[in-house]
């Protein structure tokens, strides 16, 4: 392999001759073999740190601070990686030393190499266009790399936002679907009073469409950015007026309402925005999670479970026992929120090891979050895809637990008297008798005052309250 030579602080070292990254870049490659991948496996990073680099670009050149065949050259590299080209170029591992310093320096030399080719130059001739010099200009890690944190993070989520939208819609969709299938509710997975099976999954809709808004909500959070506080934030080597017309710049080349930390100071050191976001991807996986806890159990079975819902079939269950069917969808997502949960509570660590001026752990942040996002995503469009849009309902079993219910005699609380409803429903437990099989033989309502009462559409809806005089004609007692 021919390679080229370029020298760093340390010495000189070959790279090779056809590679846009640079010497930073390669002793990043050689220190942090960490997790087997690169920050190429999140296109919303590189993207957005192309984006700074270009606003970066452009506000030096407004200022006056670089010469406009150089800046244009920088723009043009890096709007050709936010189109996707050389993105095999960026090769440091996501999780690194240096508070991102690695994944910064090789966003200025991809960026620098390419914009050399722009020019007419080769590779590695830094004289006419520096990665540090030029590239990184009134810029320091401390800023650029939060920043794009941010930008990757707000695209990325609302990604995830469209994911759950698509989640909320199917689950709105199978709630119309059910809305007529009564079934027994159950509170400590005892029999508890009736409801529809539309109802239930009208609730994961409900479950869903709240977290769509806190997600939103947390990702507001993200738009406020530190770009212009260099090292610090007292903005050391920057032009005067430059932090704000990067941010600028950076509102119009990402379509972001973008805004400048008022304390650059404070908002260089301060992650607070990231653990709030974290925090909130960790509610999403909670609920994910139940929701399919839910699931699996309303669909166990099919003959020894509560097989109230069918799931579609995805796979073979067992390398041992013929025909049996797992419900796999809703297992994976269960494993997503787990780690999902594990990543939230690296970010927590993370942010709270930050000391003084800088937090140095930013890289783990930034991992975490984007796996947490793009895992919740995926999930999201699996449950939808192969589990929800599939589910069916058991439709006369459903209705033949409701009849044989103890729970339905809940409903007649306001009408018979809680006292004696319990001893309607000890004699059923008893005799094995029906509720209404009871409270006729006892003559505790009229046949079709019953009837009404434990209707489908009574047990789904029932009625708020009765009068006073009902519940005294039947015990008094039990008027307060």
């Amino acid at each position: 392999m021919s390679t080229r030579t370029e020298h760093d602080l340390l010495g000189w070292i070959p790279v090779p001759a056809g590679a846009y990254y640079g010497v930073h870049t390669a002793r990043a490659k050689e220190n942090f073999n960490i997790t087997g991948s690169s920050i190429a496996q999140f296109p919303a990073l590189i993207s957005s740190l192309a984006a700074v680099k270009q606003a970066a670009a452009l506000a030096n050149r407004d200022l006056g601070s670089l010469e406009s065949g150089r800046a244009d050259a920088i723009v043009a590299a890096c709007i050709e990686i936010q189109e996707g080209r050389l993105r095999g170029e960026f090769i440091v591992d996501p999780v690194q030393g240096g508070a991102g310093t690695s994944t910064n320096m090789n966003a200025n030399e991809v960026i620098a190499n390419r914009a050399l080719e722009i020019m007419g130059h080769n590779k590695g001739e830094y004289r006419y266009l520096h990665p540090n010099e030029d590239v990184n200009r009134s810029q320091s890690t401390n800023d650029v790399y939060p920043t794009a944190l941010k930008i990757a993070s707000i695209t990325a989520g609302h990604e995830l936002l469209a994911a759950m939208t698509y989640l909320r819609t199917a689950f709105e969709r199978k709630a119309e679907e059910f809305s007529g299938i009564v079934k027994v509710g159950r509170t400590q997975l005892q029999d508890a009073v009736p409801m529809t099976l539309g109802q239930e999954f009208s609730t994961y809709a409900v479950m869903v469409g709240e977290d769509e808004l806190r997600v939103s909500e947390a990702l507001r959070h993200l738009h406020e950015i530190n770009l212009g506080a260099t090292a610090i934030g007292t903005g050391i080597t920057a032009t005067s007026g430059y932090a704000a017309t990067a941010c600028e710049h950076l509102r119009r080349i990402t379509g972001l309402d973008l805004q400048t930390a008022p304390n650059l100071i404070e908002a260089t050191q301060d992650c607070g925005a990231f653990v709030l976001y974290s925090g909130t991807l960790k509610r999403v996986a909670v609920k994910l999670s139940k929701i399919c806890n839910d699931l699996r159990l309303l669909s166990s079975g099919p003959r020894a479970g509560l097989a109230e819902i069918n799931l579609p079939p995805r796979q073979a269950g067992s390398s041992i026992m013929p025909g049996k069917v797992n419900p796999v969808i809703p297992e994976v997502v269960n494993q997503i929120a787990f780690e999902v949960i594990g990543n939230d509570l690296t970010v927590t660590m993370a942010a709270e090891a930050g000391q003084l001026q800088l937090n140095a752990f930013e890289p783990i942040i930034g991992y975490s979050i984007f796996r947490s996002t793009s895992h919740l995503t995926a999930a999201c469009t699996a449950l939808t895809d192969l589990c929800i849009n599939g589910i069916t309902a058991n439709e006369a079993y459903l209705r033949a637990q409701v009849e044989s219910s103890i729970g339905t005699v809940t409903v007649l609380n306001p009408f018979i008297g809680y006292t004696e409803a319990t001893a309607v429903a000890q004699e059923a437990l008893r005799s094995g008798k029906t509720i209404t099989e009871v409270v006729l033989e006892k003559a505790l309502l009229a046949p079709e005052e019953l009837a009404a009462l434990l209707s489908p559409e009574s047990l789904a809806t029932p009625p708020k309250a009765a009068s006073a005089e009902i519940i005294q004609r039947v015990d008094p007692q039990t008027v307060s």
